[in-house]
């Protein structure tokens, strides 16, 4: 019988949902949902399937255990009691990082310094060694100490998964690609259905939403931390490449980006490239506050600049009024706006149908969407 492992999946807070949706959709068993972490149940095989699928996740952990630690004794015995041989080899390194909330144990420093001398007493009592050399494969140990609960786990992604690998370089304020890739699931893109971010920076909503509707797995082509791991063969990840490319899938659905830099143009169109996705997208030098709406069905989905990142406030709402009497003009095109602006729809002129609040990295934002018939209410 195989071995079934307990993973936690981290994502940006206001992820949860659709990260749940997409574990549910690999065939995986959902156990619990907390913010910014979905847990599940899965095989080895799994946990490289996930890795390499998953749009909206930030790494993927195996969970080693969880034990009350409303003290730093509780911390090391609880630490100390988890069976770190069975992945942890006699030769290989186990860093230590994490964090603490809302409980008793707020010394990060300690806390890392306690969980590194109880697994290093651990394995070093496991295979006779005084001192662990720690010359091997990379274990990143990661804490999460919530309201006196630690969970002890181990890195399998290594690199956060939102780097795909198609963009080394960036805008001066980049979209991370997980959130770009929910803006997208959220929009429900359809073939026959033009996406259009007239913002497109790096064009990451594009070219996301071009790997959503090709079915191009987002890991597709990069590495893991957990290739290298003894209980998730190498093979495994081979499979699951395997398995992703051949999902790929040809479609008629095509994407614009504009921008008024032409130089971001030019690293979006280096992107796209790099991402495979080049000939589905159409990159063009534009000011958003005046395009035109094309003889077709559209969706326009944006991450325009706000005060925290490149404009000043003023210059901000100046753009949102600017923003409010094109898009509004392209009706009955559904249109999508993330910004941190609490009062957008004020500027904009139009009340949103709907808004969730999300993360871009730590900045609290805003997804302001319209998609009804506008009525002739203003805000």
């Amino acid at each position: 019988m195989e071995t079934v492992f307990t993973y936690v999946a981290t994502c940006l807070f206001g992820l949860e949902k659709p990260l749940g949706a997409e574990i549910d959709a690999l065939g995986l068993r959902r156990l619990f949902t907390m913010d910014g972490r979905v847990a599940f149940s899965g095989t080895a095989a799994d946990c490289a399937r996930a890795n390499i699928n998953i749009r909206c996740a930030e790494r993927v952990y195996i969970l080693v255990g969880s034990f009350p630690a409303p003290t730093f004794d509780a911390l090391y015995e609880g630490t100390k009691a988890l069976e770190w041989e069975s992945f942890i080899g006699r030769d290989d390194a186990f860093p230590v990082k994490g964090h603490s909330i809302k409980s008793a144990l707020t010394s990060i420093p300690d806390c890392q310094r306690i969980i590194k001398k109880a697994a290093a007493d651990r394995l070093g009592g496991r295979y006779g060694l005084l001192r662990m050399p720690e010359t091997g494969v990379k274990y990143q140990i990661e804490f999460f100490i919530f309201k006196n609960e630690a969970h002890l786990m181990l890195d399998t992604s290594g690199v956060a998964l939102h780097k795909r690998g198609y963009r080394p370089a960036a805008n001066a304020a980049p979209l991370r690609e997980t959130l770009a890739a929910a803006l997208v699931m959220n929009a429900r893109l359809r073939d026959d259905v033009l996406l259009w971010d007239p913002f497109c920076g790096s064009g990451t909503i594009a070219i996301e939403g071009v790997m959503l509707m090709t079915n191009r797995a987002p890991g597709l082509f990069r590495s893991f931390a957990g290739e290298k791991f003894a209980a998730l063969p190498q093979k495994l990840w081979d499979d699951a490449r395997d398995e992703a490319e051949a999902a790929v899938r040809d479609t008629d659905f095509r994407a614009r980006g504009s921008d008024i830099d032409p130089d971001a143009i030019t690293t979006a169109r280096a992107n796209a490239r790099r991402a495979g996705v080049s000939k589905y997208i159409d990159f063009f030098t534009a000011d958003a506050t005046k395009i035109q709406k094309p003889d077709c069905r559209g969706t326009l989905i944006c991450n325009p600049p706000y005060g925290e990142r490149m404009l000043s406030m003023r210059d901000a709402e100046i753009l949102y009024r600017a923003m409010g009497t094109t898009f509004r003009a392209m009706e009955p095109w559904q249109v999508y706006v993330l910004t941190s602006c609490e009062y957008f729809e004020k500027l904009y002129g139009r009340r949103a149908d709907a808004v969730r609040k999300l993360y871009n990295g730590m900045i609290p934002c805003y997804l302001y969407q319209f998609f009804r018939k506008q009525s002739k209410d203003r805000v």
